[in-house]
């Protein structure tokens, strides 16, 4: 497992107002969406292209476009909708699945409830959206999904990350497949009931609010 944290200013910027608990939701939509786009930049280092023949105004050139089979871009329900947009915003060639998962609050395991993928993902360079990479069970319960149907390149973009979340993942990919976390901050740790310190509280309340 590969973890890459995006230092950049106008990052550490955006996750501050995030962090804050005075930020409505419309700011937090709208600052999440935009923090994704960095993200999403540094997630897409490695995207696969091939050369194409380019005519400009003056010459003919070589230029790049996006391999096929398209990148795949899977949010996780309900909170990595509201990093949907700022990814495919970089990337509107992307295809997108949906992951249902939630975490049951007793045993902090990850239950799938609705999936919307192909059945075969062999080839295809897969980016997860998930706000919080804590316990780290949903990341891995996704990553299981997708290895399962044939992915073996996957990108989780995050906006944080706790220690414990990320040795958890690491320990289950292993050797099994190409994984990489693209986050905006790695926080000090998880608290008693399995939120992150100093965290920004619950991303899918703070998004879209309690229901």
């Amino acid at each position: 497992m590969r973890l890459h944290v995006a230092d950049h200013p106008l990052v550490a910027h955006k996750l501050s107002v995030l962090r804050d608990a005075k930020t409505p939701s419309p700011t937090f939509r709208q600052l999440v969406d935009e923090l994704v786009t960095l993200l999403a930049y540094e997630a897409t280092r490695d995207v696969r292209t091939h050369e194409v023949e380019v005519v400009t105004p003056v010459a003919t050139t070589t230029g790049v476009k996006l391999a096929d089979p398209n990148p795949i871009v899977v949010p996780i329900l309900r909170a990595g909708l509201g990093m949907l947009e700022g990814m495919t915003r970089l990337v509107p060639t992307a295809e997108v699945g949906f992951l249902g998962l939630q975490r049951d609050e007793e045993t902090l395991e990850a239950i799938t409830y609705a999936n919307r993928l192909p059945d075969d993902l062999t080839g295809r360079q897969c980016f997860l959206l998930d706000p919080m990479l804590a316990t780290g069970n949903t990341l891995v319960a996704s990553i299981d999904y997708l290895l399962q149907r044939g992915a073996r390149d996957v990108t989780a973009v995050c906006l944080i990350a706790a220690p414990e979340g990320l040795k958890v993942v690491e320990e289950f990919v292993g050797d099994r497949a190409d994984v990489q976390i693209v986050v905006a901050a790695v926080d000090e740790r998880l608290n008693e009931k399995a939120y992150i310190v100093p965290g920004l509280g619950d991303a899918g309340d703070r998004l879209y609010g309690i229901v």
